[in-house]
């Protein structure tokens, strides 16, 4: 009952520091999409006899996302490569399967407006791939010198689309990493060396503000936990799926998703 009242807390807080962050339609769309990210976690968990708590939502009244997210605790040992790609993967599709309407609806939301007329200070936003192509399909065209100046809902939606990427980063304890391990076994470190690596190269050469990120990922990025049954492979099915959810992961990641930063911290460190 007391771990229930802190899960419950944290919700209400990271409720309150979206909102004052963002308004409150956009703490309702990112408190979903954070929330069907986290219970997807959680259900498949369950579903395949596997310990977990509920989502520790983590509130950060602060810009730009007024959030550090939501995590979830396995209590028990992944029984099966599959058991460990089913929840792996339930959590950045559930958060895609959301941010893609929030998306789609808070452009239809935004009001285009000429680039002149954008406030100095004003957060801009690198835009995904998948991101574009929703936008194309919603707006259209968008004439040269107009900028699309989001609805909060949108936005929320543009955050979903970067949490799904961060989490389907092939390191790991991320999402990614359980898929990639799922899929490959042992074989998956390889592929973490190669995500640190390429990491590397973008912090050093294109955003050092991922310093944190690739630190981290050097740190715990290298090892993943081996499950009770590491023989038996995937199903066609599963590894379809999980090939998708990588290609997602190329479509939703962007390098600088706020250029502006990036640069601000390359001018103030005379980084490359």
């Amino acid at each position: 009952m007391r771990r229930n009242t802190i899960h419950f807390f944290l919700f209400i807080l990271t409720i309150a520091s979206t909102w004052l962050t963002g308004g409150l339609s956009y703490s309702v769309a990112i408190m979903l999409i954070l929330l069907g990210h986290e219970m997807g976690h959680y259900f498949m968990s369950r579903r395949h006899g596997m310990r977990a708590t509920l989502p520790f939502f983590l509130p950060f009244p602060f810009s730009p996302f007024g959030t550090l997210g939501a995590v979830i605790r396995m209590e028990s040992t992944v029984s099966s490569r599959k058991a460990l790609f089913d929840t792996g993967v339930a959590g950045p599709l559930m958060s895609l399967i959301l941010s893609i309407p929030a998306i789609a609806i808070g452009l239809k939301l935004s009001v285009l407006i000429p680039t002149s007329q954008i406030k100095e200070g004003t957060i801009r936003l690198a835009d995904p791939f998948l991101f574009s192509i929703i936008q194309r399909v919603v707006l259209g065209e968008i004439p040269e010198n107009v900028d699309v100046m989001l609805h909060p809902i949108g936005y929320a939606g543009w955050v979903g689309l970067f949490v799904t990427a961060l989490n389907l980063f092939p390191v790991g304890q991320l999402d990614g990493g359980h898929i990639a391990y799922a899929l490959f076994g042992r074989w998956s470190r390889m592929i973490f060396i190669i995500a640190i690596g390429a990491m590397a190269f973008i912090t050093i050469f294109y955003n050092p503000g991922w310093i944190l990120m690739l630190v981290l990922m050097i740190l715990f990025g290298l090892r993943h936990p081996t499950p009770l049954d590491d023989h038996t492979p995937l199903d066609g099915k599963r590894k379809w799926i999980g090939g998708l959810m990588f290609l997602t992961f190329l479509l939703s990641f962007t390098p600088a998703p706020f250029p502006q930063f990036a640069e601000e911290i390359k001018k103030t460190f005379g980084w490359f």
